[in-house]
C-alpha cells in the first residue's frame, strides 16, 4: 500500500477510531464519524445530536486538557491477506462552528444531510503523521 492509498482508505472509511487521554493519563477511546479536508488533510468529526448521557464529552475535554490524539481506521477479514489498517497522529482542537466540516460531512452522511443543524461541535484534527499496515496489496 502506498502513502496515498493509504490515506485514500482512510478517507472512504465510514467510521474511525479517536483515541484521546485523560488528565490522568488514562486512555480513551471512541468510534466516530468523520471527513477529510482533500485539500488541506484536516480531519473533522462532529459531536451530532445522537443521544448522549451529556453535552460535555469526555473526549472534548480530553482535547481541551491534551490536544495530542490518534485515529484509527481497519478493514478485517477472514481472509487474512485482505487487512489493514491506518493510523493518524496529530493535534486536535474543538471548535463550536466550522462551515467546511459542515460541508464535508453533510456531503459523506446522508444522516447529516438530513439535518445539517444536528452538527454540534467539530472536533479538528490537524494530522502531523500517517502510519499504515497491509497484509499485501490485494485491497479491501
Amino acid at each position: 500500500m502506498t502513502d496515498e492509498e493509504a490515506q485514500r482508505r482512510f478517507s472512504e472509511a465510514r467510521v474511525a477510531r479517536l483515541a484521546t487521554v485523560t488528565a490522568t493519563n488514562d486512555p480513551h477511546l471512541v468510534p466516530i464519524c468523520f471527513a477529510v479536508d482533500g485539500d488541506t488533510g484536516t480531519i473533522y468529526s462532529a459531536v451530532d445530536a445522537k443521544p448522549k448521557t451529556t453535552p460535555d464529552l469526555k473526549r472534548l475535554r480530553n482535547i481541551e486538557a491534551n490536544p495530542r490524539v490518534t485515529l484509527l481506521v481497519d478493514h478485517y477479514d477472514d481472509d487474512w491477506t485482505r487487512i489493514w489498517w491506518v493510523r493518524v497522529d496529530g493535534h486536535a482542537a474543538v471548535e463550536n462552528h466550522e462551515p467546511r466540516a459542515v460541508e464535508l460531512l453533510t456531503a459523506k452522511y446522508r444522516q447529516y444531510l438530513d439535518n445539517p443543524h444536528s452538527l454540534g461541535r467539530i472536533v479538528v484534527v490537524q494530522p502531523a503523521r500517517w502510519r499504515w499496515w497491509a497484509f499485501s496489496n490485494a485491497g479491501r
